[in-house]
């Protein structure tokens, strides 16, 4: 039989003894731990940390958690949570009319390598069902003008709910969300800004990138806050472009960053590796 894999997120104020009570901890409850990292921000003071552990008999979570909180938690102050590596969480993934990233996000959860459940595609316009249909799973389509926004929004919640989605990430979902589903997905909502934020914001960046003749051009994922595009960065990258570009190089280059950036941007989140701490994440490795 394998092994029950528990992994452990924590922060909290940096204090002495959190590493020695945790990991003993762990052991009292006959578990072995088999990865640590963590980090202290020496500015804020502030603890983080990730750990893994095994259990050779599986354990019953909720009284793991109730124990841990009532004996390690409450006395240093934790923000903490606990996840069984069994559970593949439910990812929702919203898109308009471009397909590059929701092309390679399918592809990837196709071949098994993005270990998630996807109950839906959720988008604006019809033009994607078709990829939906490629891949057997469920499109739903939500039209969101001015006037029906809000509307719009209440459907959305209403599909998030019923299908008990985890997270939800935006493949190109060229609407802005507002605080009505932030608030229920804090911190939960993956975005991928086509631009190396927070330079070249806006409608355009690749055009204003053009004109001002940059020698490179990236792309950002990062969790979406009510402020727009200004949310805890979880991945970036970049690539190199010169005076032989042209806008549509530009765009097409910027595209295979996009594509690259966000399924990173969701691996880590899917595996427990990130943690958000003012308007910041730390990224475990």
């Amino acid at each position: 039989m394998c092994p029950m894999k528990l992994t452990i997120l924590i922060n909290c104020p940096d204090q002495s003894g959190i590493i020695r009570s945790v990991t003993t901890f762990v052991h009292q409850q006959k578990g072995n731990v088999v990865y640590l990292d963590q980090h202290v921000d020496k500015q804020a003071g502030v603890f983080f940390m990730r750990l893994k552990s095994e259990f050779e008999q599986e354990i019953d979570l909720s009284s793991f958690k109730t124990d841990f909180e009532k004996e390690l938690a409450n006395e240093f102050n934790m923000e903490w949570d606990a996840y069984t590596d069994d559970y593949k969480p439910k990812m929702a993934i919203f898109v308009s009319k471009y397909n590059h990233c929701l092309y390679d996000l399918l592809s990837r959860y196709n071949s098994g390598e993005l270990l998630v459940d996807i109950p839906f595609i959720l988008s604006n316009h019809t033009d994607l069902k078709y990829v939906a249909e490629q891949f057997n799973i469920p499109y739903f389509h939500i039209p969101v003008t001015k006037a029906t926004k809000d509307e719009a929004e209440d459907k959305q919640l209403e599909l998030l709910e019923q299908y008990g989605v985890d997270f939800i990430v935006l493949a190109r979902y060229m609407q802005i969300v507002s605080p009505k589903v932030i608030d229920v997905f804090p911190q939960k909502i993956i975005n991928i800004h086509h631009s190396f934020l927070p330079a070249f914001a806006g409608a355009k960046p690749y055009h204003a990138a053009f004109e001002r003749g940059v020698k490179i051009i990236g792309a950002t994922s990062h969790y979406v806050t009510e402020d727009l595009d200004a949310g805890p960065i979880i991945e970036q990258d970049v690539t190199t472009v010169s005076h032989t570009h042209s806008v549509k190089d530009f765009i097409a280059k910027g595209r295979d960053l996009e594509r690259i950036v966000l399924s990173r941007a969701v691996q880590l989140h899917v595996a427990r590796k990130t943690m958000v701490y003012n308007n910041k994440t730390v990224i475990f490795s």
